[in-house]
Parts: C-alpha cells; structure tokens; sequence
C-alpha cells in the first residue's frame, strides 16, 4: 500500500471510530453543579456559527482573538464577534485533523504587537509552520517563519504552540502516522520543541551539541499532544495526548496526561498507556476507552474558587470536560463536566474575566452539529439574580 492509500485509509478509519452521538443540549437554562466542590455554574454561548475553532489567545484589552481550522483568524470583541475574519492564512492546507491550529500571544505583546500561527501546509508533503506576525490596528503584518518542514499529515499532526513560564516558545508536533518518528531523534516529529521567540535554539536544551538528535528538541516520543499549560507554583509543563487507535495493532483508548519534562522519553510507540520500560516516562493519568484530549488549561482565576489550581481540558470522542484536582505532581481526583451536553470540545482557557471558556468541534467530521455549532462558549458562577425592588404599596 502506498503512503498516500494508506493516508486515505487511515481518515476513513478514524472518521468512523471517532464519531459522537448528538449532543443533549439544553445547557443555556441550566444549572450545573460539580461535585464534590459544590460549585454551581452556568453555560453561556459567547460565539456561534463557526467552523472548528481550535485555538485562543486573549489580547491585553479583553478582546478574544481565535483559529478556525480552515484557516480563518476572528475576533470577539466587547463580547461581540466580528463577522469577517481578521485575517486568513493563503498557504494553509486543512484537512481531517489539520490544518489552521494553534495561536498564542507573545509574552510582550504590549510592546510588540506578535502573534503566532500554527499551521499545516504543502511542501513535498504536507508539513507543519509556526509563523510570527505583527498584529496591531486589526491587521496582521510582517510575517516571519520561525519554524518550518515539521513532519505532518492529514492525522497525527499535534499543534500546540505556547509560551512557557521560561519566555521559551514550546511546541507540540505528532507523529505524522508514521510511528517509528517518535523515536528517531534526527526527525521533528513526535516530539515536544523548544525555541526561542525568533525561531533560534536555546543553548540550554537538553540535546544541544549531542549527534543524532535535533537541538530544537525537548522530549520524544509522543504520539499526537494537543493539550500544553504549566502549573501555577511548580513550572511543571503538562500535556494532553491522543492515545493508538484499535487498527494502529496497539489497543484502543490510553489516552494520556503527561508531565513532560527535559530530555524525557515517553514511550511512543514502544510503550503506550499503563505500558513501561526503563529509561520510558508513563503517563501521570491514562484513559480507556478513549476521551480524545484536544488542549489543556490550569485555572487560577477568582470567579470560581474552588477550582484554583486545577487542570481541565476538553475531550473530542469524551465529549466531556474534564477537571484534575492536583497536589503538586499528585492527582487527588477528578471530575467529568457537560458530559455529552455540547458534543465535542477542543479549546479550554481562562480568560481575562476568570471565566471558563472552550470550544466545540462539531463541525469537524465526526460530530453531529446543533444548528448554530460550533460554538464557543464559558462557564460562569450561578449568581441568583436579586428580587425587583417592591413598589409602594404592595
């Protein structure tokens, strides 16, 4: 079988194994309480209408400026969202999983104005960017390649792309489909990156200077990480990643929570879920059957106390969010929010205003759309709206 039919055959595949039954719904005039926190919430819908929104990144006045898989940049802003994209990539190549993915903010945006896109294109192959632009006065300008030729197809293509605590730019890259990547450390793919914000190597990386591996690496041996985000208090980068399918010979399910850490091997495909070897980092948490983790965020706002310093990330096939309890590197325990209310979620972040917000996948393929998906939308705290004021007399 050629690269390319087994390609084909691997979306068909994954289409049919990853399909979502119709999301319940009824979430805008519920109230949803987590257990054992006691916490009760509401949904509200922030944007509807759109096209797989992958990626956020909130700008420094509040405004929510977002990915759409096809390629399409937009912005919410004062609440509202703009009707026409803010910008559109021309070289993106979107295609089953891939395709216009992440997009994160410069640490010092306030200065100068960067924003960076994550994407899919075709160069002999398709391949993975990261691009830098200007973004200021609504335009996107002065567009710089930081990365390029990152391993990729139509699966397995990760991206997240974000800042560390450290100023680092960190990115995470599949294995393209082609397994044996992960752990041919002369190739990108399956890999977690480290760069500086110009695309340059930090001379501190773990594999500078050593033959046979690539400087810009990490760690190795990840299968497809969509989900980045450091605990508040310990730096400790965690990560979300898609565990084998059922054809991939390795099982279903394992899908995985990681704490990924310099110069870590974790495992793939060696070793995979509750699998081990000396020398293989396993998984801080493990998921059979299959969630799909698709991103990861710690929370550390102060609209809803009780959920400071937990992990949540939204689950694709899990269709479900689910929030980690943490202490330091130990899980206390876990919960499962909006199970199968909304469908497919993808995107979870805090946003400036301490509310939760994420993002369905609906329209990718594999859900089953409601009539105004996908949407974005976001957890906030159920306030009970005070009495009217009597009038004289009654």
């Amino acid at each position: 079988m050629t690269r390319i039919s087994l390609i084909t055959a691997l979306t068909a595949a994954f289409a049919a194994a990853c399909a979502n039954a119709a999301p319940t719904g009824g979430t805008e005039d519920t109230v949803f309480e987590s257990d054992p926190a006691q916490v009760k919430y509401r949904v509200e819908t922030v944007a509807e209408g759109l096209e797989v929104p992958w990626g956020f990144a909130w700008l420094p006045d509040g405004d929510l400026i977002f990915t759409e898989r096809p390629g399409r940049v937009r912005i919410i802003e004062g609440g509202k969202l703009r009707s026409e994209p803010v910008y559109t990539v021309p070289d993106v190549e979107p295609s089953s999983e891939s395709g216009l993915m992440d997009i994160s903010r410069h640490p010092d945006f306030a200065s100068n104005n960067f924003l960076y896109l994550a994407y899919a294109y075709r160069d002999d192959g398709k391949q993975v960017k990261v691009v830098r632009y200007r973004y200021a006065d609504g335009k996107f300008t002065d567009p710089t390649i930081i990365i390029e030729r990152i391993p990729a197809a139509p699966n397995h293509a990760g991206t997240r792309a974000r800042f560390g605590p450290d100023g680092k730019l960190y990115i995470t890259t599949g294995d393209s489909t082609d397994w044996d990547l992960a752990q041919n450390n002369n190739s990108l793919a399956g890999k977690t990156l480290r760069l500086n914000d110009d695309g340059t190597v930090p001379k501190d990386n773990p594999f500078v200077g050593k033959e046979g591996y690539r400087p810009e690496i990490w760690s190795t041996g990840h299968r497809n990480a969509q989900g980045l985000a450091w605990q508040p208090g310990t730096g400790l980068m965690f990560q979300t990643e898609h565990g084998p399918s059922g054809f991939e010979s390795r099982g279903g399910g394992a899908d995985e929570v990681n704490i990924v850490e310099a110069g870590k091997n974790y495992g793939w495909p060696t070793i995979w879920g509750t699998r081990t070897r000396e020398g293989m980092e396993p998984p801080l948490l493990e998921y059979s059957p299959a969630c799909a983790p698709a991103s990861g965020a710690f929370y550390n706002g102060d609209k809803f106390p009780a959920f400071k310093g937990n992990f949540f990330f939204g689950c694709l096939r899990g269709a479900r969010l689910i929030r980690v309890v943490l202490d330091g590197r130990r899980v206390v325990r876990q919960e499962n929010l909006l199970e199968g209310n909304v469908g497919r979620i993808r995107e979870v972040g805090e946003g400036p205003d301490g509310f939760i917000y994420f993002s369905t996948s609906n329209r990718d393929g594999r859900g089953r759309p409601a009539k105004n998906d996908d949407r974005i939308m976001r957890l906030v705290p159920d306030t009970p709206q005070r009495a009217a004021p009597k009038k004289e007399g009654e």
